[in-house]
């Protein structure tokens, strides 16, 4: 584990767990906006914003562009979240069209709300300028018909749930037809030693049409403070039972190092439930997937590391 100085500017960006790490390159491209931004003089909540936006636009990622489809092979349904050790914290659950769900998150910072979900979210999201933008890729599709077929198969989509319980529970305006989950995140620290931390995520699959899972629930999903930063990836049903990034802020607050709190926050779940996170403190970081996970790490000195 490496020792930092208590102001060296740094990024820590994921991919998501369950991710491949020959996505990494992606994360590295996120974590260098997010450096740039802290070297042009922007605050830490501008880095890890900046690097969650590199990775919505990417396509390969579960976030923005790359969202995966809903159970009805038309719907797009997304969260993202942001917070600062400084007081500023925005939210949106279930919000469709947009391209860039971080940026409305941050826009709701500034709102009298911290959390705006469905209609009201992208209604906002037009009243601050937001253009609508819903586009599905080739690589959507794809994803969309291999979970069809593995929900009309004997395969299990969904740990611990089974495959019938999503049509028996169908809320889509289509009848039903017959996995990915992850989120992208990143935190981030400047030079003042402020903390920031932004996620995003297209939702899981398969899920019921208004599901909301980890990303937008602070403490959940994410959480940063004076003492530092916390961003978590997985399956959302669980993680929100544990309030994992609130558990894992806290160890790193009384004291204990980045990368075993990260690894203790992993250890609280069974190997069958999908669960990665990343940690940022006022001197050390760390990172911990029971899955392959896409990350990177940088300094202000431009250094990479490979996480776990």
């Amino acid at each position: 584990m490496q020792q930092n100085d208590t102001h060296e500017p740094m990024v820590l960006v994921h991919g998501g767990a369950g991710g491949s790490r020959d996505q990494d390159d992606g994360c590295q491209l996120a974590a260098s906006n997010g450096i740039d931004r802290l070297r042009g003089g922007g605050t830490a909540l501008d880095a890890a914003v900046d690097a969650v936006v590199a990775m919505e636009d990417d396509g390969r990622y579960n976030a923005g562009s790359g969202s995966v489809l809903c159970l009805d092979g038309r719907t797009v349904e997304m969260d993202a979240s942001i917070m600062d050790s400084t007081g500023a914290l925005g939210a949106v659950a279930c919000i469709q069209r947009v391209k860039n769900p971080v940026l409305v998150a941050q826009a709701v910072a500034g709102t009298p709300h911290w959390l705006l979900a469905g209609d009201g979210a992208e209604r906002f999201a037009r009243t601050a300028g937001f253009p609508s933008h819903h586009e599905i890729s080739a690589r959507q599709r794809d994803k969309h018909e291999k979970l069809m077929r593995t929900l009309s198969g004997t395969g299990q989509a969904t740990p611990g749930v089974a495959n019938r319980a999503f049509a028996q529970h169908w809320n889509y305006d289509t009848p039903p037809a017959f996995k990915p989950c992850d989120t992208v995140g990143a935190v981030a620290r400047d030079a003042q030693g402020r903390f920031a931390v932004a996620c995003s995520t297209g939702g899981s699959a398969p899920s019921l049409l208004g599901r909301v899972g980890d990303t937008p629930i602070i403490g959940s999903g994410f959480y940063a403070g004076e003492q530092g930063a916390v961003a978590v990836t997985g399956i959302g049903e669980h993680i929100v039972r544990r309030l994992l990034a609130h558990t894992v802020y806290q160890w790193i607050a009384d004291g204990m190092p980045a990368q075993e709190a990260a690894d203790k926050g992993v250890a609280l779940f069974p190997d069958e439930i999908d669960v990665g996170i990343i940690v940022l403190g006022r001197r050390d970081a760390g990172s911990a997937s029971n899955r392959e996970m896409p990350f990177a790490q940088m300094s202000g000195q431009m250094s990479e590391q490979v996480g776990k």
